[in-house]
Parts: structure tokens; sequence; C-alpha cells
């Protein structure tokens, strides 16, 4: 379950009664959207149907019956959310905001490359200050991945930025390659692999190409600065030998 202070208010008015429940606000958006896969038990602050929810008032089981052919709450609790309206404060709305804020901003700078800088990735800094420039406001009740092409639209006039993957060659010395490799080849999607005969492992991977400063940290740390790597321009020109 999670806290009172992280739950909205689902509300349904029906046969002249109020129904109330306590819920994970992106929850909700995604059981009223038909998208909801999780534990219901896991995204509410109440396995309850309220009345009133502040007051802590319950509707009787007479009423529950009527209504919705049962009292089973983990039954109520998903239609009381589909039917009704999501009661949101002006606060719970900027705390949502701000989250969703933050997720953009690391959605768009683990996939976003400056294409005028040779696709080098865009510090998240940049992205917040274009994102300010450009006047972009995220909607708090829309997942985010839903606006970030509207997002992209709004930061092209700011700064040059597209969507783009890269390949990476990943050279581990035998000293760090059992469990290095380990480590790099959950990284991104591995294209080919191969051990060296001096004990060395070269991988050949394909991922977001904002990504590439977190593969060079990863490379230098499972290695201590002795690893390779590099950009393949032409994957069909990989040798690994």
């Amino acid at each position: 379950m999670i806290s009172l202070d992280e739950a909205v208010t689902a509300r349904l008015e029906s046969h002249g009664e109020r129904f109330e429940v306590l819920i994970d606000p992106d929850a909700a958006l995604a059981i009223k959207r038909g998208e909801f896969e999780g534990d219901l038990e896991e995204v509410i602050a109440a396995e309850d149907i309220f009345e009133n929810a502040s007051r802590g008032d319950r509707p009787t089981e007479e009423d529950l019956e009527t209504v919705f052919g049962t009292t089973e709450p983990l039954d109520i609790i998903p239609e009381v959310v589909e039917r009704g309206e999501i009661q949101i404060t002006a606060e719970q709305r900027a705390e949502m905001q701000e989250r969703k804020h933050n997720q953009l901003v690391t959605t768009i700078t683990r996939n976003a490359v400056n294409p005028q800088m040779d696709d080098s990735p865009h510090p998240p800094e940049r992205i917040e200050r274009a994102l300010e420039e450009a006047g972009f406001q995220i909607d708090p009740m829309e997942p985010v991945e839903n606006q970030v092409d509207d997002a992209l639209d709004a930061l092209r006039p700011v700064i040059p930025i597209r969507f783009e993957e890269v390949t990476m060659a990943v050279q581990l010395p035998a000293d760090y390659a059992g469990s290095g490799q380990a480590q790099i080849r959950e990284f991104g999607d591995l294209e080919r692999e191969e051990w060296q005969n001096d004990g060395s492992w070269v991988g050949v991977l394909t991922f977001s190409a904002g990504l590439q400063n977190e593969l060079y940290d990863l490379v230098n740390e499972v290695t201590s600065g002795e690893g390779d790597a590099r950009v393949v321009k032409d994957k069909d020109e990989i040798r690994t030998r």
C-alpha cells in the first residue's frame, strides 16, 4: 500500500450516494485508460470504500450491493476510479507535475543527442534550460511517454536535438573481463561478442545515444580505467578480432 500523502481521491456519485477511494494518481490514470497491469493492493492507501474519505465515513453494505453488486473493496475500487472523477489538490497537482517534469528530462537526456556536436549527449541542465526557454509545461495528468514528442517539437527551435541510437565497441582486459562483461552486456542490445586469445573480451552494443557517457563511466569503473570504448559508425564493418 501507499501512504495517505501519496494518494488522491477518486469519487463516484451514483444512485444518490457518493463513493470514494484513495489511490496512487498514476495508477488511477492508468485504470481510467484501461492500461493498469499492476497489483491493485500496492497502489491504494486503504483497502476500503468511503462515503467521505477525509472524515472516514463509509457507505452501507446495502448501498455497495445496490451500486456495485458486491461489497468486496478490491472489486469496487477499480470501478469507482474508472467511472468516477479523480480529485487532485493544487499541491498534489504541483507535485505530480514536478515529478513528471523530472521524468521527462531524464527520458530526453537518455535518448537525445546534439547532431551539431558529433551526436554527443545533451546534459540534463541543458535540457532543463531549453524546456524553460521553450515554455513547455508537462501535463501531470498524461503519461510522460505520451508527451515526449511534443516536448521535442518545443525543443527543436531552441537547441539542435534528435533521438538516436548509438553502437559502441567495448574492450575489457583479461583481468576484468570475467566480471565486467556481465555488467556491460546488460547496458544495451548486445550485437556481438567475442573472447580474444589473450583472455580479453570484446562486445558491441547498441543503445540510446544519450547514454554514451554512462557507458564510458561503467567501462572505467569495471576495469579501473584500463578498458576501452569507442563509437562504431558502421556496424557492418565491425570486426571483433
